[in-house]
């Protein structure tokens, strides 16, 4: 994992319409950068959802959010209708800026073990300095902490 104080390692993703999103050209701004496992899954889809609802309070401090999975841009497009989201979902099909934030790791389930997403949230500054981090994330209320650390971090 990627530790507070350090630099964000820069990343440029695809997001579905075609664009890429990319670190660099969001200097200046906060970033909820926030790793998820899998779209249209039930802990997925509520922070997704969570994030949505929350997106102006987020936009009013100056804050954009970028949620990133594995899946494939047109799974986010799904996903993205579906839900009605309206946050930015950024695809790593190839898993590098996962791996490199710490949030591709073995993962346990019923004995066996795999690779996988685990579920972490960063927290950036407009120096693009991560100030916090969330690993291994529980979906309920974890919107309104990092809402809560932002505006902390603000003042």
């Amino acid at each position: 994992m990627i530790n507070i104080g350090e630099l964000a390692p820069l990343f440029c993703l695809p997001k579905d319409g075609g664009d890429q999103v990319c670190l660099k050209d969001l200097k200046g701004r906060w970033i909820v950068l926030y790793f998820y496992p899998k779209d249209l899954t039930q802990g997925c889809t509520l922070e997704a959802l969570d994030f949505t609802a929350a997106k102006k309070d987020f936009e009013k401090l100056g804050a954009e959010i970028l949620g990133v999975s594995a899946d494939s841009l047109d799974s986010h497009r799904r996903f993205r209708e579906k839900n009605n989201l309206t946050i930015t979902l950024l695809s790593d099909e190839e898993k590098k800026t996962l791996e490199t934030y710490g949030a591709w790791q073995i993962k346990k389930m019923y004995g066996r073990e795999f690779k996988g997403v685990i579920r972490s949230t960063f927290l950036i500054d407009p120096k693009g300095i991560v100030v916090f981090t969330w690993p291994k994330v529980k979906v309920a209320n974890h919107v309104n902490e990092v809402l809560t650390k932002l505006k902390e971090l603000m003042e």
